[in-house]
């Protein structure tokens, strides 16, 4: 069959010409724009002939281009369908989502059904870590991590800055007229962050005493816990804390609250298909989840 173009040529040429954007066929195959681009130039050499007329923003179809589109797209279509009829439907692509492990139970894991059931053919994979480097790199996807912006390259896209507060069980609360009735309690320290309740003594004025019996965990979700169980004070996250504030579980001592210094990033992508749709998916829900306002 000498005359048949190159297959992976016509499936540039098809995207292309149905998104009318090299740009947008490039997000739909997983490839560059450069690449696209150049297979569609591949064929229009292949023919001798312009399939495109390109303006600045988006692409024409010629005379030769629209005769030839709804053939070629038709064929990509049967050949699609003859191939689900052997074999069944492609496997779903799985989409891997790393977080820290605080980050992964308080806020992504309790709106994670709803968005799946609105894309129920999407497969995620959340990985959750203590610390960032337990799931080799490219087997991520999506890679969210929380810290300075000195930790991370100018690539990597500030999704929320964040603010500590001062949290305890709602029953002990009423017993702290002041800020110094809060530093008697017990404070709860979390490996990472031990400097928050050094940072509230100073911005409020009230000394800290360093040799006063404390708690130390490694995770937010432990403080939360310690602090439900009226164990102590604990310095969380704002984000940390929507939930159980939320429930009733823990109450914020008012006033009592400072910058971290800290956000959530998403590093650049880096996994097989970066471009994907269904990574593209994910990623713009993330945005727009951690863009809402908290409590």
């Amino acid at each position: 069959m000498p005359d048949l173009p190159n297959l992976v040529w016509l499936r540039a040429f098809e995207a292309a010409a149905r998104q009318k954007s090299f740009t947008a066929a490039a997000a739909e195959l997983g490839l560059t724009q450069a690449a696209v681009s150049h297979q569609v130039r591949s064929l229009e050499k292949s023919f001798g002939a312009m399939l495109f007329v390109r303006h600045a923003r988006h692409l024409e179809l010629t005379g030769l281009g629209n005769a030839y589109y709804p053939t070629v797209a038709q064929a990509l279509e049967d050949i699609a369908h003859s191939t689900r009829g052997l074999i069944g439907p492609a496997p779903a692509r799985t989409v891997t989502l790393r977080a820290p492990i605080s980050t992964s139970v308080l806020c992504i894991a309790p709106q994670l059904g709803a968005f799946h059931a609105d894309h129920p053919r999407l497969r995620i994979r959340l990985v959750s870590s203590v610390w960032t480097g337990s799931t080799p790199e490219e087997e991520v996807d999506i890679d969210l991590r929380l810290g300075p912006a000195s930790w991370f390259g100018r690539r990597a896209h500030l999704l929320s800055e964040e603010t500590a507060m001062a949290v305890m069980a709602p029953h002990l609360a009423p017993a702290l007229p002041d800020m110094p009735a809060l530093f008697a309690q017990n404070l709860i320290h979390i490996h990472g962050y031990q400097d928050h309740w050094l940072r509230l003594s100073k911005q409020e004025g009230t000394p800290m005493d360093d040799h006063r019996a404390a708690l130390f965990v490694d995770t937010s979700l432990a403080a939360i816990e310690l602090a439900a169980s009226g164990a102590g004070a604990a310095m969380l996250m704002r984000r940390y804390a929507a939930p159980p504030l939320a429930q009733g579980r823990l109450t914020q001592i008012s006033g009592a609250e400072i910058p971290m210094g800290q956000g959530h990033y998403l590093m650049p992508a880096t996994g097989e298909n970066p471009r994907s749709t269904e990574v593209s998916l994910v990623r713009d829900w993330l945005v727009t989840l951690f863009g809402q306002p908290l409590l």
